[in-house]
């Protein structure tokens, strides 16, 4: 399975762009997307079709991409991934900002 290439991504350009809109998510190259400083989601070209190899949890995890059915299940699991690191960086400020208040107890 290869990487995909300029014309694999020019056919899924709007799941790309979906992508792009997640401002947590950072395209290190055209298709290659990283969350915080560890490489999150790029894409491959197959004769079975397009797919996703995205960082759900510490592994990760192919999924085709090839129809805007199987683009919209790849955004819901990308959408669930970063809501659960939003919401535990969101615990990790609070948490921070309670212990500077006490004087460095939790």
């Amino acid at each position: 399975m290869r990487r995909a290439g300029s014309v694999t991504l020019a056919r899924i350009s709007p799941l790309l762009e979906d992508l792009r809109s997640r401002t947590v998510l950072r395209e290190v190259r055209p298709g290659v997307f990283a969350l915080q400083s560890r490489a999150f989601i790029h894409f491959h070209d197959d004769d079975a079709g397009i797919f996703a190899d995205v960082r759900l949890a510490d592994a990760f995890v192919r999924m085709p991409v090839t129809s805007r059915l199987e683009q919209a299940d790849l955004l819901e699991r990308v959408d669930e991934c970063l809501s659960t690191v939003e919401s535990g960086a969101t615990e990790r400020r609070r948490h921070r900002r309670r212990k500077n208040r006490s004087g460095g107890a939790a």
